[in-house]
């Protein structure tokens, strides 16, 4: 079975927390080089508090993927870590929410043989479904340009807002991720496409999903090192 599902910084067991910023560390300091804070093995910042919440995705309760979501009425990476890389970088007044340290676990899905299944579709929807489910007016985002792609062609209609250049001189964007039914809808007809998927009503959160048998994922999340969701401490 796996599972998509919220838990708020106050919620994380110790367990689970370990686990998460542990797949963190070994993501974005291991196999990205970041510059992050880690200690113990995992990696966690300041962000990591009262005010964030994490969606994760887990197969039989062993996380392979997450991101990290904070409303943008809180203290957050876009306002406060990118804005020397944009030169009119700002935010909208509203109910929004700023997603961040995303990540798929390519090698506890190649032990769980799970390559070939849309994870990447699955955790974008998952996305959508939590915003709406908490009444977000959107999701906004800093991506490198190869994450930018991999968003492009699932289908979901993001918006480019501002273009900046990072520390390394590489093209940097945030992004607008709508959340209507629109939307929504457009990632489910994908993920419907394969046809490993039993669970027959997309639009709920939690997800849960049982598999039928393997098809290639359309929308495969490229493990290269080139910065991934929240592409900060580059």
């Amino acid at each position: 079975m796996m599972d998509f599902f919220a838990l708020d910084y106050d919620s994380l067991s110790k367990r689970k927390s370990s686990e998460l910023f542990s797949l963190r560390k070994k993501t974005f300091k291991d196999r990205l080089n970041w510059r992050v804070n880690c200690e113990e093995n995992m990696e966690f910042d300041g962000y990591d508090n009262k005010n964030t919440t994490y969606i994760l995705g887990a197969y039989n309760d062993t996380v392979i993927c997450s991101l990290r979501f904070i409303e943008t009425k809180f203290p957050n990476m876009i306002i406060d870590t990118f804005r020397p890389y944009f030169k009119n970088l700002s935010l909208p007044e509203g109910n929004y929410v700023e997603a961040s340290r995303l990540f798929i676990d390519k090698e506890r899905v190649k032990s769980l043989s799970l390559q070939q299944h849309p994870i990447s579709l699955i955790l974008f929807l998952s996305m959508i479904n939590y915003a709406k489910d908490m009444s977000y007016q959107g999701i906004y985002a800093i991506v490198s340009h190869p994450m930018l792609i991999i968003f492009q062609r699932s289908g979901w209609q993001i918006s480019v807002i501002e273009t900046g250049l990072s520390e390394k001189n590489q093209n940097i964007y945030l992004i607008y991720m709508p959340v209507d039914e629109y939307n929504q809808q457009i990632l489910i007809n994908r993920i419907n496409e394969t046809p490993f998927i039993l669970n027959g009503n997309l639009k709920t959160w939690p997800l849960s999903f049982s598999g039928r048998e393997n098809r290639p994922d359309k929308v495969q999340f490229d493990p290269e090192p080139y910065g991934v969701l929240g592409i900060g401490n580059t």
